[in-house]
């Protein structure tokens, strides 16, 4: 059995707690703290599910020491990157965009002693991430049973974040410029927290969605799935926020912006990653738009790319392509509805956001 196994076993088993007698409450309360902050602390959140699980298959293993640099120590990196930061994705928890381990505070090449250096930012969690972790030292015996509270904590996190999109009554009511109105709405409000900038590569999506099962360009084409919008652009395995492959070959890919507007830097990252990756075609697009300032330098790093490279980078506002790839599908229902279970079913958007999007559904399009 592998760290995917034991975690979906031990998952199965966390929608109730009522037999689990053998945890204190003071252990209770530094879960339920971490539970609290579960979706701004996902990295501490990530590393004990790892850490727990590892434990719970190798009992006599001090899992405070996370890297194979420390002496009697193990990767709980690379356990987290294979099996656990995967799984929690497939089951909709939350999670990093690769590891927990990605994040610096986390990363420290010291043991998760109660004196740990890294510098966990809430200091309510740090406590509670610590504590745990020597709870279980003095007494492995409780790995498992922990590790249930914990999940169940993040299934709660689920349950309360999850909102069913109204599905539309009047789909002949539809039209270009009601859509386009309702986008603008829906990228441009201020939440007040973050996952927003995700909403516009939804949009893109769903779009092509239609566009790949619709136009003879995409014909023979697969559209990727969708990773995590958290990624660095510098770190990340993907060319892009949306990728199309053709006959197994990276065809095109899409890099969306919502609140950066594209400048040099931007357009060089978008290159470094053409040269690796190869498409044929890849777009950049932006809610706020190019730097006007940098637009001399961008038209020259594209047509030198063109010209050595052979791939075509577009620059483009955002909404101005959505609105013109609009008007290419066959259906605006179907991109309503696309668009509609993506943003219900992605991990990343927040309730907030998911809410909105229903306020505007009954406003504009019921």
């Amino acid at each position: 059995m592998n760290h995917k196994d034991k975690l979906l076993e031990i998952y199965k088993c966390s929608y109730s707690l009522i037999d689990i007698k053998d945890v204190n409450d003071e252990t209770r309360d530094f879960i339920k703290s971490i539970g609290e902050k579960i979706n701004t602390q996902k990295g501490v959140f990530t590393v004990l599910v790892t850490l727990l699980t590892h434990k719970i298959m190798n009992p006599k293993q001090d899992i405070r020491k996370h890297q194979t640099s420390m002496e009697g120590g193990f990767s709980g990196r690379t356990i987290d990157f294979n099996f656990i930061t995967p799984t929690l994705k497939e089951l909709g928890l939350p999670s990093m965009a690769e590891s927990g381990w990605l994040t610096r505070s986390l990363e420290q090449p010291y043991p998760y002693n109660l004196d740990y250096n890294g510098k966990i930012s809430n200091k309510v969690v740090r406590k509670a991430f610590l504590h745990i972790l020597d709870s279980i030292e003095k007494t492995p015996k409780l790995a498992t049973n922990i590790l249930r509270l914990l999940l169940f904590e993040a299934i709660q996190s689920k349950k309360n974040s999850f909102v069913s999109i109204i599905p539309l009554e009047n789909p002949e009511k539809l039209t270009i410029d009601k859509i386009i109105f309702i986008l603008n709405l829906h990228f441009g409000t201020n939440y007040k927290t973050y996952g927003g900038s995700k909403l516009p590569v939804l949009a893109f999506f769903a779009i092509y969605e239609s566009l790949v099962d619709e136009m003879a360009r995409y014909k023979d084409c697969i559209l990727a799935s969708l990773g995590s919008h958290t990624a660095s652009d510098r770190t990340s395995k993907s060319a892009g926020d949306i990728e199309i492959f053709k006959n197994g070959f990276l065809f095109e890919a899409i890099e969306v912006k919502l609140d950066k507007e594209i400048d040099a830097t931007i357009v060089r990252i978008a290159i470094e990653k053409i040269i690796r990756f190869n498409p044929d075609r890849y777009y950049i697009l932006s809610y706020v738009g190019v730097k006007e300032s940098d637009k001399t330098e961008i038209e020259g790093l594209i047509e030198n790319l063109k010209l050595e490279h052979g791939c075509q980078i577009i620059v483009n506002g955002l909404i101005s392509t959505i609105k013109y790839y609009l008007r290419l599908i066959l259906s605006l229902e179907d991109f309503i509805e696309n668009y509609s279970s993506l943003i219900q079913q992605d991990s990343e958007i927040k309730k907030i956001h998911k809410e909105k999007w229903n306020e505007l559904i009954q406003s504009y399009l019921s």
